[in-house]
């Protein structure tokens, strides 16, 4: 059986969307899979079992990184093909069942909107496929027996950032409670989001530099061996709580109530002011802590 997975272009989104891929592997054990996304997130998929190939949709003008897609289907005659862009791409190849689900922003939290294109209730979690190398790579970065805190100063547009110089109070507080936890500074790839996590690296005592030049995988399997997660709405926040870290998540110019972290453990502290529209200077630092010590402190040690 092959079927054709059509995720998002976004890391966040298609997190979100593995908890589908993940029912479906389970339900249907000898099935092949065949992934579309974006370039930021392809590599969230290389261990999924049963894969077949993954395919970088590398958006271009005039929407022509359909056309690419199309083209690399249309010779393969599909059991499934699901698609959760909304486009019209798979009314135009062979396929069995087809599931397609409404583009665009709705109200309401994205990962039941997502279980509802298979008519899955409760909405299955997020999930993250990691190989031995991954969990290779993550221990021998980072130390063992130290409480880990991963810390994710980075986001996609400024208006998801909470200010970067309340990192140092903010780890002040946790290490009054936790004296001998390290801090774990994680980012993406790109200049651009090292100079965001850099006052953070230089300001935190002990820090630990988990940024940058990592794949998916191998920051999942950083994140597994962390005791928390603590930072702004991003693909990395979803990421953290994919792998059941305890995750807290940051907004203030995002929706909660969309993109809350969804995984075995999570919370969330939201700015003050208009859901969706409030200005991530008014998260206090005192807010933070208090809800990253109680995450802390009703949640076990995660086993690497």
């Amino acid at each position: 059986m092959r079927i054709l997975f059509i995720t998002a272009t976004r890391l966040g989104d298609a997190v979100l969307s593995t908890g589908l891929l993940a029912h479906l592997v389970k339900t249907l054990p000898n099935a092949r899979f065949t992934v579309a996304c974006g370039p930021v997130a392809a590599g969230l998929f290389q261990n999924l079992p049963g894969l077949e190939r993954v395919l970088v949709m590398d958006k271009k003008r005039y929407d022509r990184h359909w056309f690419d897609l199309w083209k690399s289907c249309v010779h393969q005659k599909w059991d499934m093909s699901i698609d959760l862009r909304g486009s019209a791409v798979t009314f135009l190849l062979r396929s069995g069942k087809r599931i397609i689900m409404r583009g665009g922003r709705r109200p309401g939290l994205r990962l039941n909107h997502l279980a509802q294109a298979l008519h899955l209730n409760p909405p299955p979690l997020p999930t993250v496929w990691l190989n031995a190398a991954d969990r290779t790579c993550a221990a021998n970065l980072l130390p063992e027996h130290v409480p880990l805190i991963a810390l994710g100063p980075t986001a996609n547009w400024a208006g998801k950032i909470w200010p970067t110089e309340r990192y140092l109070p903010l780890w002040q507080h946790l290490n009054a409670v936790y004296p001998t936890a390290r801090p774990v500074i994680v980012y993406g790839p790109g200049q651009q989001e090292r100079n965001l996590a850099e006052p953070v690296l230089r300001t935190l005592p002990n820090a630990i530099d988990a940024g940058g030049h990592y794949t998916l995988t191998q920051v999942a399997a950083i994140f597994a061996r962390c005791r928390l997660y603590c930072g702004n709405d991003s693909g990395l926040m979803h990421l953290a709580a994919a792998t059941g870290t305890p995750t807290l998540g940051l907004f203030g110019r995002s929706k909660a109530s969309e993109y809350a972290p969804s995984g075995l453990h999570t919370a969330w502290v939201v700015a003050p002011g208009p859901e969706g529209d409030a200005p991530m200077t008014g998260l206090d630092v005192k807010t933070v802590a208090q809800a990253a010590l109680s995450l802390l402190a009703n949640t076990a040690e995660p086993k690497a």
